[in-house]
Order: C-alpha cells, then sequence, then structure tokens
C-alpha cells in the first residue's frame, strides 16, 4: 500500500481508472450565502470537473444553494473557472457569491 494523501492508501492491485478516480477528489471552498446555506467552509467532493464539483454540491445542499451558485462567481485554484476545467485532488474551488455593502 502506498500513501496518496493523508489517512489514505492505495493498493498496488487498483486498476488505473479507479486510482484516477480516487484521486478526482477536489476541495470545494465556500465563502458568505453559499457557505451560511452549506452548513460547512470547505467540502471535498469526488468529480472530475467544475461542472461537475458545482453539480454534486447543488444536489448536497439544495435549491437555496444552487440559486446562490447561478449568481456566483466560481475559481479555480485563485483563477476564474470554467464548468468544463478538470479538477484532482490537488485542486480547489472555491464559490464567490456577490457580496453587498454599504
Amino acid at each position: 500500500m502506498k500513501p496518496w494523501r493523508a489517512g489514505y492508501e492505495i493498493d498496488d492491485r487498483l486498476d488505473c481508472q479507479r486510482c484516477s478516480r480516487l484521486l478526482a477528489v477536489a476541495t470545494l471552498r465556500l465563502f458568505a450565502q453559499a457557505r451560511e446555506l452549506a452548513g460547512e467552509s470547505r467540502v471535498d467532493i469526488d468529480a472530475d470537473t467544475v461542472g461537475a464539483v458545482l453539480d454534486e454540491a447543488r444536489t448536497r445542499f439544495g435549491g437555496g444553494f444552487a440559486a446562490v451558485v447561478e449568481n456566483s462567481k466560481v475559481w479555480l485554484n485563485g483563477v476564474p473557472a470554467a464548468t468544463d476545467d478538470p479538477v484532482s485532488a490537488t485542486d480547489e474551488v472555491a464559490i464567490l457569491p456577490p457580496v453587498s455593502g454599504g
């Protein structure tokens, strides 16, 4: 067994398709309203694109969360993201809702 991420190991005998799927877990960072609706500031999501990460988050956190995502900026590793951008275990997807102030 080889360590691949803190607390997890990959068996050398796993086929490549399964290994790559294990490594597709990206971190989703949530801010402002998105964080409040999800009840978390960060969550790991097993997906292979930014769009798939967002779809899973919408499913997990419901309609109110989905509405916030529609009006939010989405970034991948600190730069604006497209839904078809690939993600891996080292990537961070951030949802940045619009901010109001006065």
